[in-house]
Formats: structure tokens, C-alpha cells, sequence
């Protein structure tokens, strides 16, 4: 099934485009509800002084980070891709209901960016548990995670120009974005290039994070320091 029922051929690869960056939208505002929680795997913990108990059961920091991400990227990805599909579903279908050009998952690089949006977001959730587990603060990550997902994104374009380009090129979250887009930009990172960029700020996040753990006897001993 055709994209666009008129015959110019030029216009169809551009309205699928449009079409499904109008329905993958939303996965940009729900971006930073994952990121949130991300953060609060962490930080929630540390703010009821649970980290005592999950480091005397699990002294290694690197099996204890490991087994919060694990569980939190499953989470992540399903609750991601089932966001992803339903919005594309639910946009199209309104968007064939007023009879103007709507995609397919069957059209080139459709797909990709349908799945895509699921992943960014399971991998924004993740830089939220790296930024958790760096400042340990929900406060703190909070603040972070915003500014990082949606208020530098948001003030970039405000920017000097040669400044805006290259955040805009190469701030994570942005550059993963890419991963969502059927139409790529060629002055900006190819899809996985951009996600592998977003994944790569998440796995620095995280092993910085590990070294800042500290393990149950000094934590002990800073809550006993502070008494």
C-alpha cells in the first residue's frame, strides 16, 4: 500500500518521514519520564539509607550495579517498545482517518525507527541510573537528567552558531535521536553511529559511578563519623 495516493514519487520517502516523526513525538516527552526513574533506582535507595543493606548483601559494587541495570533495562525495553509501537499505530491511524500521507511499517528505515524509539528510551533510562549512581542524590540527578534529555536539546538552537552545530552533532541524547528519525540527516551521525554515542556517555556514567560506591564498612563508618 502506497504512503501517498497522488502520483509524484519524490514527495512519498518525505511524508513518511513526516508522518512518522509526528507519531514517534511523544517518545520525546516520555524521554524524561524514563529518565527519571532511571535516576530513582539509584538515588532511592541512598535517600532511605537501603544502600546499607543491598552492599552488606552484595559487597561487590560491580554485581550490585550490574543486577540494578539488568533489571532495569528489561523493564525499560519493553515498556520503550511497546511506547514506540503504539504511538506509531495511534498516529497513523489518525493520520489515514483525515486522509493525508501516513507511513508503513513495511516502508525503508520505518521500521528501524519504530524499534529505535523503544531502544532510546531503554538507553536513556539507563543514563539515568549512571547519573544516579554518580551523585546519589535525587535532587541532584533529577536536575541532571533534565538539563541533559530536554533542556539542552531545547536551548540549542539559541546557540552560537557553530556552538549549536556541534551539540547538536555530538550531545548524547541527541545524537541518539537519530536512531528515530527515518529520514538521516547526512551532516549529523548515521542512526546506530548517534545511539552507539548516547550508549557509550552511559557506560562512562555508569563505571564512574561504580568507583563512587563505596562498599558497607565505609559507609558505616561515615554515618558513624557524622553521629
Amino acid at each position: 500500500m502506497d504512503v501517498v495516493r497522488a502520483g509524484r514519487p519524490g514527495p512519498r520517502r518525505v511524508s513518511a518521514a513526516a508522518a512518522s516523526t509526528v507519531s514517534l513525538s511523544g517518545v520525546v516527552m516520555a524521554q524524561l519520564a524514563v529518565g527519571l526513574l532511571g535516576a530513582l533506582v539509584v538515588t532511592s535507595e541512598y535517600a532511605t539509607s537501603m544502600i546499607r543493606t543491598s552492599l552488606t548483601v552484595v559487597p561487590r559494587r560491580g554485581l550490585l550495579l550490574a543486577a540494578k541495570t539488568a533489571v532495569f533495562t528489561a523493564l525499560a525495553l519493553v515498556a520503550g517498545e511497546i511506547v514506540g509501537f503504539l504511538s506509531f499505530f495511534a498516529g497513523q491511524a489518525i493520520l489515514r482517518g483525515q486522509h493525508v500521507p501516513y507511513a508503513e511499517l513495511g516502508q525503508p528505515h520505518v521500521a528501524r525507527a519504530v524499534v529505535g524509539a523503544g531502544l532510546y528510551l531503554a538507553a536513556v533510562g539507563l543514563l539515568g541510573v549512571a547519573v544516579g549512581v554518580l551523585v546519589r542524590a535525587t535532587a541532584g540527578a533529577i536536575a541532571i537528567v533534565t538539563a541533559a534529555t530536554f533542556l539542552i536539546p531545547a536551548f540549542t538552537p539559541a546557540l552560537p552558531d557553530s556552538l549549536a552545530r556541534f551539540v547538536g552533532t555530538y550531545w548524547p541524547s541527541m545524537a541518539g535521536r537519530q536512531l528515530m528519525l527515518v529520514h538521516h540527516d547526512p551532516n549529523l551521525p548515521a542512526p546506530w553511529a548517534g545511539f552507539a554515542l548516547l550508549l557509550l556517555s552511559v557506560a562512562v556514567g555508569a563505571r564512574g559511578g561504580v568507583r563512587g560506591v563505596q562498599p558497607p564498612g565505609r559507609l558505616r563508618r561515615a554515618g558513624a563519623s557524622i553521629q
